[in-house]
């Protein structure tokens, strides 16, 4: 049986934590590279953990970034990306020099403001500033807390911004744009609250089928 899910594995992040949290909801998902795999789920999940250009590197040595920019950006396929795989939709990155994105939507991902006497990276659980208004956000609440683990954040456009983290300044929490929704937070780890954003996102591309 075709999966309903393809999350991308280009060996960069929790790929297995990444399954069993959809599967915990009973939705199918393989963890594939293939072409083939990406062209029949409903959907794909790029997940990530490490450092920006050599993901992008990985990504280039399997032939992923043509199959990828075909599926989500041309096709429109429902696209949610977390952490690492948030920052590298944008268009640079300066961690560790300058690098070149995905260029799905405008930005660039730089260090998280230090100041205030707050650690860097920034680890741990924080409440968002959120659209309720978004379906995304189906059933969580304002006291909801999500799990986060990184040192660079995205700077993109504001009108793409529908979450944000405070950590001393705003930081791009989550984005949506079309069909691609990415965190910066990692849904996976993030209990029953990130259970609940993983949920809202099967019932977007699952009506997407319906339509």
């Amino acid at each position: 049986m075709t999966a309903q899910i393809c999350i991308i594995d280009y060996g960069m992040g929790n790929i297995g934590s990444v399954r069993n949290a959809f599967a915990a909801l009973g939705v199918s998902a393989q963890v594939s590279s293939a072409r083939e795999d990406m062209a029949a789920a409903q959907a794909i999940v790029l997940p990530g953990v490490g450092a920006f250009g050599e993901a992008m590197s990985n990504l280039t040595a399997l032939d992923l970034i043509g199959p990828l920019h075909e599926q989500v950006v041309e096709q429109g396929k429902p696209f949610l990306g977390f952490c690492l795989g948030m920052q590298l939709i944008a268009q640079s990155s300066t961690e560790r020099g300058e690098h070149t994105g995905l260029g799905w939507i405008p930005g660039t991902v730089v260090p998280v403001p230090t100041g205030d006497g707050l650690d860097v990276p920034h680890v741990g659980w924080s409440d968002l500033q959120f659209d309720a208004g978004d379906p995304a956000f189906s059933r969580i609440t304002a006291e909801s807390c999500f799990y986060f683990d990184h040192s660079f954040t995205l700077r993109t456009n504001p009108d793409l911004v529908i979450a944000t983290a405070d950590y001393g300044t705003p930081l791009t929490a989550m984005v949506r744009h079309k069909n691609i929704i990415a965190t910066q937070f990692h849904p996976e780890k993030s209990q029953r609250a990130g259970l609940k954003l993983l949920r809202n996102f099967t019932n977007i591309f699952a009506a997407r089928e319906v339509a």
